[in-house]
C-alpha cells in the first residue's frame, strides 16, 4: 500500500482532532475523509448528469413516447 505525506495547517489539524476523537487513527480518519469526499463527488456528478437528462429535449420526447405507449397498453 503506498504512503502519502500530507502537510497540514491549523484548520486541518483541528479537523483531524475531531475525526480522531473516537479513537480512530489519523490514517483511518484521512482514508475515511478521502472516501467520503469521493462519494460526495460521485453523487454530485450523478445529480448533474440527471439534471442534464431532465432538461434534454430528445430525452424528454422519448420519455413522453414511452409513457404514451404504456398508457395505450394499459387501455387494453
Amino acid at each position: 500500500m503506498p504512503t502519502i505525506s500530507v502537510r497540514t495547517d491549523p484548520d486541518t489539524e483541528r479537523a483531524l482532532d475531531v475525526l480522531t476523537a473516537d479513537g480512530a487513527t489519523r490514517s483511518d480518519a484521512i482514508r475515511g475523509a478521502i472516501l467520503n469526499s469521493a462519494k460526495q463527488a460521485r453523487q454530485q456528478q450523478l445529480r448533474s448528469e440527471a439534471e442534464a437528462l431532465r432538461r434534454d429535449p430528445e430525452d424528454l420526447a422519448e420519455v413522453r413516447r414511452v409513457q404514451a405507449e404504456m398508457e395505450a397498453l394499459r387501455a387494453w
